[in-house]
């Protein structure tokens, strides 16, 4: 079964990126309130540079904002005050890009290996002007021994123990991963248990959110990475 959160990329076939996103619905004032007009130049620049550079497929724009923009903004009420996050395989910024509109007290790196999505992602975020958001251009394993924070955060980037021999040696003692899933999180914690304790992860389990905002919630897997690395 395909993933639910799979971006479709643009192709030579593919009908022509349209002028803009479709207007935000009620929930984008909840979640990102007076920085509302800056989420909304993000989501332009998903609906036009996005398409036309192939992040972010075509058929993806009508459902713009639930699908990609709300639901990994919502992933920031798991995250402390201050917090800071490396995004990896960041792509079109989701989630990190969503995460900083939504909370600028969070320190964000986007880390995505594609120069041309690093070059889109450094020409978005000078545009929006989010200055505690870097971008680094880097596999997630290349930078095992070089970063140590408490979040690692992922989208549509890999199965589950994938995600966890990338992201995990990234995570200082006691920190998490925060890995954005569809409906299938559960068995897929189930499926790789013993690739996860392998990672290093000494809990995994799902959470639901924004239920009373979004009409399908977003569904995230936390791992959690012992207090005490393994040598």
């Amino acid at each position: 079964m395909p993933d639910r959160f799979h971006v479709e990329p643009a192709s030579a076939s593919a009908d022509p990126p349209p002028n803009g996103p479709p207007e935000p619905p009620p929930a984008a004032t909840a979640l990102f309130g007076d920085r509302l007009a800056t989420a909304r130049r993000y989501a332009t620049h998903l609906a036009t540079t996005g398409v036309e550079w192939g992040l972010l497929g075509p058929r993806e724009v009508p459902r713009l904002w639930e699908r990609h923009v709300l639901n990994c903004a919502a992933l920031s009420d798991l995250l402390p005050q201050q917090a800071t996050v490396v995004d990896i395989g960041s792509g079109a910024g989701l989630p990190g890009i969503a995460l900083a509109l939504r909370r600028p007290d969070l320190q964000v790196m986007l880390v995505e290996p594609l120069l041309r999505r690093v070059d889109w992602l450094s020409m978005v975020l000078e545009d929006l002007a989010l200055d505690r958001v870097q971008v680094r251009r880097a596999r997630a394993e290349e930078l095992h021994g070089d970063l140590q924070v408490p979040y690692v955060t992922a989208r549509a980037v890999a199965s589950l123990d994938r995600l966890c021999r990338w992201g995990l040696p990234l995570l200082q003692p006691g920190g998490e991963l925060l890995a954005i899933k569809g409906r299938s999180a559960e068995e897929e914690i189930a499926r790789t248990a013993p690739a996860v304790r392998k990672a290093g992860g000494v809990d995994a389990h799902v959470v639901h959110l924004a239920a009373g905002l979004l009409d399908d919630p977003v569904t995230v897997v936390r791992v959690k990475v012992g207090t005490r690395r393994r040598r």
